[in-house]
């Protein structure tokens, strides 16, 4: 078995997966790395499969019946792989890695080095940047009640450098300096093996979003040890391309994972309390949307946006 096992998620981006893979062998092959690539299929209906099959015969390619989401595709790898039974060989280390990424050549490199020269580090993750090549903020720290609301809501979109989401971006420290941190966005994430054996899989109850939060954060409860932002490896990350294939669909799913998480980290009256907020803003939002239809304000964009404000506000009624 090979010491380090990569584990790629794909639904329907079977292009961008061909330059994840593309980028990766290379990445592994400059280096003279050694690794197990397993691509976990969530039912894609496009391309994806055959390319796999027909360009990447030394992928593991395992193919799920529906689309079971980020967690539970996850799961399937490392079940695969032996990490829910005890006394089990298992990779030194897992890499959990997008399929909307392009790995930049020293990337596995400098992340499994981490791992190697401080026995304390069982999660390290690159820094990612934007296909303009910007900076996409991946560092984190533990959400707080607060965060809650002041982050990805309505607030935030009223004042974007509110103190609660400034603070859980960790936007007061230097992005091109390693740092340890809270946790650390799911795009790409190396994993000590020996950590995921003792916290244990993702939570299936998160089907996309906040389950990164979850596990890391058990992670740390569980180990004792520390979370490290690498920024010497860079990763390009075209952020959202699977979750974006549905607007709706992805707000439901994130504000769902949401208000789990909250349900699981703070009880059931936050997530309750915060649920009547977000079908607040929601619903502001509808009316904005709905008023700007009624002035005939690019019907087409503000008719697709109220289906889609309708679809959250059904589902928050009953999500907490």
């Amino acid at each position: 078995m090979a010491e380090l096992a990569i584990i790629i998620v794909n639904y329907n981006v079977g292009d961008l997966l061909r330059a994840c893979l593309r980028s990766l062998i290379v990445s592994l092959t400059d280096a003279s790395l050694a690794a197990e690539i397993i691509v976990v299929d969530n039912a894609s209906t496009d391309h994806s499969v055959s390319m796999i099959e027909a360009e990447f015969p030394q992928v593991t390619l395992l193919k799920s019946t529906r689309n079971v989401g980020f967690a539970a595709g996850n799961n399937l790898a490392l079940r695969h792989l032996g990490f829910d039974q005890p006394d089990v060989l298992t990779p030194n280390a897992a890499l959990l890695l997008n399929p909307d990424t392009v790995v930049q050549s020293t990337a596995i490199a400098e992340l499994l080095g981490v791992l190697e020269r401080w026995s304390e580090v069982v999660v390290v993750g690159p820094q990612l940047r934007y296909g303009d090549d910007s900076l996409q903020s991946s560092r984190r720290r533990f959400p707080t009640r607060a965060t809650l609301f002041w982050e990805s809501t309505l607030l935030e979109q009223w004042w974007p450098r509110n103190p609660w989401a400034h603070r859980y971006h960790l936007d007061n420290l230097p992005a091109d300096q390693p740092q340890t941190v809270d946790w650390l966005v799911g795009a790409a994430l190396l994993v000590r093996g020996s950590a995921i054996q003792r916290a244990g899989l993702l939570d299936e109850g998160f089907f996309m979003y906040s389950e990164e939060l979850e596990w890391q954060q058990r992670i740390r409860r569980t180990t004792g040890s520390a979370i490290m932002y690498w920024p010497q490896a860079i990763i390009t990350h075209y952020e959202g391309k699977s979750s974006e294939q549905k607007l709706g669909q992805r707000l439901i799913n994130f504000n769902r994972s949401k208000l789990r998480y909250t349900r699981l980290q703070f009880g059931r009256r936050s997530a309750w309390l915060l649920a009547r907020f977000l079908w607040l803003t929601f619903s502001l939002q509808l009316g904005s949307e709905a008023a700007k239809w009624l002035l005939r304000h690019k019907r087409p964009l503000r008719a697709a946006r109220i289906k889609q404000y309708l679809l959250v506000l059904r589902q928050l009624n009953d999500a907490a």
